[in-house]
């Protein structure tokens, strides 16, 4: 029993061969994976998906690399279309100053829009961040003192000192193929302490395979293999460390229960 909290399957390398895909995940135990939406022209795709496949759900969002292209998504047109009964997020969206790709202003904008939506509809939103940790700290804990809002902080690579923020607010924080790797020390640290109750494991398929898939396409049936590092550097077993982050992710993106 495993949940992938984050793939894009409608993306090049997983959208050609989505059948095989999604067989080799059921058959590593993969129960729930969610399609991340990053712009509104794969809104459409993203939701197709989450019809056509009962263990995948969808998010609606704007990616903060595409801020700039998306002025006119607003609070209103994310609300609007996460009423689906198939979208069970409101994201990816948040602060990349890594690549600055979207002014940053636009991207702060599109930010709060994005948590609007969230505290509206109750969704999660799903937050990137790189580079970005006192911003995004800052937004975070603005708009939550405008009314509470779920969220998780996706594929995880900050500071123990932002994991201590994020979880002040009631956040979930989701761990990555990052964690695999050699070099990323402080990661592993971090994950080795979060509290089980509020973690999730994601892919970001098809970026960031783990140890031992790095240099191939991620796949949503990779989450197994991060659940067993994840499981070993945390001291405990892997059935539990598998069940539990599956439950976090249904308790989070509740909507999945309905």
């Amino acid at each position: 029993m495993l949940a992938d909290s984050h793939c894009h399957l409608n993306y090049k390398g997983l959208v050609e061969r989505r059948d095989e895909v999604l067989a080799h995940a059921r058959a590593r135990g993969v129960t729930a994976m969610l399609n991340i939406a990053t712009r509104e022209s794969e809104w459409d795709d993203v939701v197709a998906t989450a019809e056509q496949e009962p263990d995948v759900w969808a998010t609606v969002g704007i990616h903060p690399h595409e801020a700039d292209k998306h002025p006119d998504v607003d609070t209103a047109k994310l609300v609007g279309r996460a009423a689906h009964p198939r979208v069970v997020g409101i994201g990816e969206s948040g602060l990349d100053y890594y690549y600055d790709h979207s002014d940053r202003d636009r991207q702060k904008a599109s930010f709060r829009s994005h948590i609007a939506a969230a505290r509206e509809t109750g969704l999660p939103i799903v937050v990137h961040t790189r580079d970005a940790e006192d911003d995004t700290a800052a937004i975070l804990r603005e708009e939550m003192g405008k009314g509470p809002y779920p969220g998780v902080i996706h594929c995880f690579t900050a500071s123990d000192a932002f994991a201590d923020i994020a979880l002040d607010l009631g956040f979930y924080i989701s761990i990555s193929g990052i964690v695999t790797f050699k070099n990323a020390r402080e990661l592993q640290a971090t994950a080795a302490r979060l509290p089980i109750e509020r973690l999730l494991i994601e892919t970001d398929a098809p970026f960031l395979a783990p140890v031992p898939h790095r240099g191939k396409p991620g796949e949503p049936a990779f989450v197994a293999d991060t659940a067993a590092y994840l499981a070993n550097l945390r001291g405990e077993p892997l059935d539990e460390l598998c069940s539990r982050t599956a439950e976090n992710f249904h308790a989070l993106f509740a909507k999945t229960r309905a």
